[in-house]
């Protein structure tokens, strides 16, 4: 009996391109590929490195060349299946991609945005609240978005709470940011208790929660929530359900963070998760 052979989902990403230290467009195309996603990519800026314990890096920014491929692509008939959006620059950016959505989304298409502008209770260093607030406009447009507990308390404009929060108060802070506008909201970075780590989830279209959670491995990792969003949404792209999607997205997140802290890498260097693509095809499996 000959084999049906199904349609390839195809992926526009948006991050920038940081040359060297694994994040941003340098972990998404190879994590969606491996997931036997197609993934185009949209660059918003190279950077020599990323900008997170490195000095000296060269930025070149690529505003201006956001518009020209978009009109490009518009005559292409393209079938987008997902939109992912990560590390934006700059409020004109945000409003870019907000057209971008306007253009390219069908009623199919997943918007997936990860707003990444902040961890450990601050902005990172380019930012301020105005972009926070720009962010807070581009998640409403999504289905999924998936910030740390640092990004929601800036986009909800509520303390942040360190490690001083419960259950309670992530399941307020889970549906007042799906009150934004997105259906499915991923809280990264939860822990109850100590040495484990996870992510809490919200579908407002059947008011559930899910939770998963790891062991915590001991360090800071540059790149972890690229790798997280990566494969949240592989997983999500192959049918999973969010409460499948973020256990797959945390167990293959961790193998990678516990892969590099044995081997005792320099982690401002990135994560070595190409060891472990081969885990994250069997969990999508």
């Amino acid at each position: 009996m000959p084999v049906t052979q199904q349609l390839q989902k195809r992926v526009i990403t948006i991050q920038d391109i940081s040359c060297v230290g694994k994040c941003s467009l340098t972990v998404a195309l190879p994590i969606l590929s491996a997931a036997g996603i197609e993934t185009s990519i949209l660059p918003t800026a190279i950077l020599s490195t990323h900008t997170g314990g490195f000095t000296g890096y060269t930025f070149r920014d690529l505003t201006e060349d956001v518009e020209p491929i978009c009109a490009h692509w518009r005559t292409l008939d393209l079938r987008i299946d997902a939109i992912y959006t990560g590390y934006l620059g700059s409020l004109e950016q945000q409003q870019l991609i907000t057209r971008l959505f306007e253009q390219f989304r069908q009623p199919e298409t997943i918007v997936l945005v990860d707003p990444a502008m902040a961890d450990g209770g601050q902005l990172y260093p380019a930012f301020d609240e105005q972009f926070a607030l720009g962010m807070r406009d581009l998640c409403a447009k999504a289905d999924v978005i998936a910030p740390n507990i640092t990004e929601a308390a800036l986009m909800l404009q509520k303390p942040y709470p360190g490690e001083d929060y419960d259950q309670d108060w992530v399941e307020s802070t889970l549906r007042e940011l799906a009150g934004l506008g997105p259906a499915q909201v991923v809280l990264t970075g939860v822990s109850f208790a100590e040495g484990k780590l996870g992510a809490a989830a919200y579908d407002s279209r059947l008011d559930s929660f899910d939770y998963y959670f790891t062991e915590r491995v001991p360090g800071y990792y540059h790149g972890t929530g690229d790798i997280y969003s990566s494969a949240l949404l592989a997983g999500l792209l192959n049918g999973k359900p969010v409460a499948e999607a973020i256990r797959i997205a945390c167990e293959f997140t961790v193998a990678a963070i516990r892969r590099t802290h044995a081997a005792a890498t320099d982690p401002k260097f990135g994560v070595d998760f190409e060891h472990e693509l081969v885990t994250l095809i069997n969990l999508l499996a």
